[in-house]
C-alpha cells in the first residue's frame, strides 16, 4: 500500500497499520536525526536520542491530534527530548522568555548591524557558523535550526515552544543577534599594532 501524505499515514498507523507506523518512521528519521544532531553536537548522543523521540511517538501516536501538522508534533518530540538530554547532561540556564511587553518592544527595536541571516544560504560559511551555532544557549539554536534549516514558519515554531508567534519572534531576532556577536567577535579582522 503506498501512502502519499502524512495525514493518511497517521490515519492508517491510529488503525494499528504497522506498515503506516514504519513510513512515518522512514519519512522522518533522517530529519529528526539532522535536528537533534545539530543541537547536541555528538553523532552517538544524537542517535541515542531519535531513538527515544521514535520511541516516544510510537508510545504517543494515540495522543496525536489530527487537526496538526504531524511534521510539527514530532519536531515538538524532538525539541523537548533533545533539550532535556541537555539539561541532565550539563546544567544549563534556560533565560525565561520575555513578557508580551517587552516583546513588542523588542520587535521595534532597529538593529543598526547588518543580521547573520544571509550566512544560512552561504555554503563557504557552514563550518563558521555551525561552530558560532553550537556556542549559543540551547533555545535560541533550536529557533534559528527550525526556522532556516527545517523551514518551519514562526507560527509552527511557536506551537513546538507553547509561545507565541511574538515570543517567538523576539527569541528569533534575539537569537540572530548573539550569533551576529559571536560571529563578529570570534572572526573580527585582527588591528594592527601602532607604535
Amino acid at each position: 500500500m503506498e501512502f502519499s501524505s502524512d495525514e493518511e499515514l497517521i490515519i492508517c498507523a491510529l488503525a494499528e497499520n504497522e506498515n503506516a507506523f514504519t513510513e512515518l518512521v522512514k519519512r522522518y528519521i533522517k530529519p529528526v536525526y539532522s535536528f537533534v544532531y545539530r543541537i547536541v553536537g555528538n553523532k552517538g548522543d544524537a542517535e541515542d536520542i531519535t531513538q527515544d523521540i521514535f520511541l516516544s511517538v510510537w508510545k504517543n501516536i494515540r495522543r496525536f491530534d489530527t487537526t496538526k501538522r504531524f511534521k510539527t508534533w514530532i519536531f515538538t518530540i524532538a525539541q523537548n527530548t533533545a533539550l532535556n538530554w541537555i539539561k541532565r547532561k550539563k546544567p544549563v540556564l534556560f533565560a525565561q522568555l520575555n513578557s508580551e511587553e517587552e516583546e513588542t518592544l523588542l520587535d521595534t527595536m532597529e538593529d543598526p548591524g547588518p543580521l547573520p541571516e544571509t550566512l544560512f544560504a552561504r555554503a563557504d560559511l557552514g563550518r563558521l557558523l555551525a561552530r558560532a551555532l553550537e556556542t549559543l544557549h540551547p533555545q535560541s539554536r533550536v529557533v534559528l535550526l527550525l526556522h532556516y534549516e527545517d523551514g518551519f514558519t514562526f507560527t509552527e515554531i511557536g506551537e513546538i515552544f507553547h509561545e507565541s508567534v511574538n515570543t517567538i519572534k523576539s527569541l528569533h531576532r534575539r537569537s540572530l543577534h548573539a550569533l551576529k556577536n559571536i560571529l563578529e567577535r570570534d572572526h573580527a579582522p585582527e588591528r594592527p599594532c601602532s607604535l
